[in-house]
């Protein structure tokens, strides 16, 4: 099994991609890059802990390659707006990929490479040393599945959902119960 540690503005957004795709077992969402040492939404929220609201995502690379998970990292958010996503905007909506070892450094690099290519803008994506991960509170983990008629998951996450189903469906299936 493989972890990656990834922040593409909130944590709901990607949780809800990765919970559908075949190889992940967990999708945790949590809080890190920040010197808060005990972040929490509201906090974090605020702009002042330094922390990202992030996902750490595992998978089995037998069943869906490290570059698929980073695929769709890259195209499910906007890489190349500078601390916002969308409605979201603060440190704590970046874009920030955090390598737990070389390997991964240089395979997050390639990956960034590849889309640098394809996004008109420049990526603001960084790269940030590996941070204590604080799990976030319950109520946001798996928060798509539990709450798909909310407002923020309608507008927000459905369209990122529709882009992940658009250009990764061979990846994708419908969760039968939540995985985290």
């Amino acid at each position: 099994m493989t972890t990656f540690v990834l922040a593409g503005g909130c944590f709901w957004c990607l949780d809800a991609v990765y919970q559908r795709t075949r190889g992940v077992t967990s999708v945790v969402s949590g809080y890190t890059g920040g010197s808060d040492p005990a972040p929490n939404y509201r906090a974090v929220c605020s702009g002042t802990t330094g922390h990202a609201e992030a996902v750490a995502v595992t998978f089995d690379p037998t069943v869906v390659p490290a570059e698929v998970i980073l695929d769709m990292f890259f195209t499910t958010h906007d890489p190349t707006t500078l601390n916002r996503q969308g409605y979201d905007v603060g440190t704590q909506y970046r874009s920030a990929m955090f390598p737990l070892n070389a390997e991964q450094d240089a395979i997050f690099r390639a990956s960034a490479g590849k889309f640098e290519e394809i996004y008109p803008d420049p990526l603001v994506t960084i790269y940030e040393a590996p941070a204590d991960f604080f799990v976030a509170e319950g109520i946001h983990q798996d928060y798509y599945n539990r709450f798909p008629d909310e407002g923020y998951c309608q507008v927000i996450i459905d369209p990122k959902l529709a882009k992940a189903r658009k250009y990764y469906a061979t990846w994708l299936e419908e969760p039968a119960e939540p995985r985290s």
